[in-house]
């Protein structure tokens, strides 16, 4: 008689099957964890990566006979790195093979104030913006009017898609203005074309001016006092938007600004083509009024509205150079002081 039990079930043992050794591998583990560096996506293994490919890139420059980068102490006139120079010539020529900015990159001037300075500005433009059933007002005809006598396509468009074109937050008022992205030129083409025309170069160079004002304050100066054209670095500086065209009052018209892509090479070549090239600080070893350089062919930089001139850049000018300012008065602002600057040396230049 059978015992009772599961229905269907065999009363019959079956042969267990074996492990294989699984379970004592599984009881030995995976062994050690590799460390954070030798795991491939790790970020401590990817920059162990590139600290050993930026080793292996100096040790051959080291093979090749690589000479030091480090440029002119202040105030020697000499000592300009011909490989720091070799660099920015090169830096040139595949500049000029990059592609031309596309149009996506273009700024909108928003508001109908703005797009109305923008016009007196003469600020380049090739279209006008404005939301359908906007209200007429007199700033909105004057905007049509100078926008006809330009020839700028105006496109109606509904205020939904003006609010997708423009930033979160910006107040448009119905009315936008494209304006394409500048065309800068290359420092050493403009250093070029100045002494090609027979000029004696007078450029002024930015350190790290980041407001757009000041940028086009500088440019308005630099025409003023027969300067040729202004360089700002293309990282960590102001370049030539909406804001710096319309402060430079017309000046950007017909002044060029060119973009550095490095700038303590771009002045270490300028110094290679005979640029004298003063800094302006505070603590400068030579005062303004006693400056005997005003004939020769200079590039006066300016240092950021806060920090002022960096380490690297003051190293690579020939001469630092101070304005006498009362003590009641702490600093000048960029712009003023690249003023200041451009017209003592345009009075200098007058008397010689």
């Amino acid at each position: 008689m059978s015992k009772p039990g599961r229905p269907g079930a065999s009363g019959k043992k079956r042969k267990s099957v074996g492990s294989g050794g699984q379970g004592r591998q599984a009881l030995e583990g995976k062994g050690p964890t590799p460390k954070a560096e030798d795991r491939p996506y790790h970020v401590a293994a990817k920059r162990k990566a590139a600290a050993e490919r930026q080793q292996q890139a100096v040790g051959r420059a080291i093979g090749k006979g690589g000479a030091s980068t480090r440029a002119a102490r202040p105030g020697t006139g000499k000592g300009a790195d011909p490989s720091i120079a070799e660099k920015a010539f090169n830096e040139r020529e595949q500049a000029r093979r990059r592609p031309a900015k596309s149009e996506a990159q273009a700024e909108l001037v928003t508001g109908r104030n703005s797009v109305l300075e923008a016009f007196a500005a003469k600020i380049p433009a090739h279209t006008l913006y404005l939301a359908q059933r906007i209200e007429f007002d007199d700033r909105v005809k004057q905007i049509i009017a100078s926008a006809n006598g330009r020839s700028i396509p105006i496109i109606e468009i509904t205020r939904q898609e003006l609010d997708r074109m423009t930033d979160v937050g910006t107040v448009h008022q119905g009315v936008a203005l494209k304006v394409p992205p500048y065309a800068y030129a290359h420092p050493l083409d403009l250093y070029d074309e100045i002494v090609g025309r027979g000029e004696t170069p007078l450029l002024v160079a930015l350190d790290g001016v980041t407001d757009p004002r000041n940028l086009g304050a500088i440019v308005r100066s630099t025409a003023a006092f027969g300067g040729q054209g202004v360089i700002v670095p293309q990282r960590r500086a102001a370049g030539m938007t909406a804001a710096a065209w319309k402060t430079s009052a017309g000046a950007a018209a017909r002044l060029p600004v060119a973009m550095a892509t490095n700038l303590t090479q771009t002045l270490t070549a300028l110094k290679s083509r005979g640029v004298f090239v003063l800094g302006l600080d505070g603590g400068g070893e030579v005062s303004l009024p006693d400056l005997q350089l005003a004939d020769r062919p200079l590039a006066i930089v300016v240092g950021s509205e806060g920090k002022g001139l960096s380490r690297i850049v003051t190293e690579a000018c020939d001469a630092i150079v101070s304005i006498p300012i009362s003590a009641a008065t702490e600093s000048l602002n960029a712009g003023i002081a690249a003023s200041v600057a451009l017209y003592e040396v345009a009075r200098l230049r007058a008397r010689a």
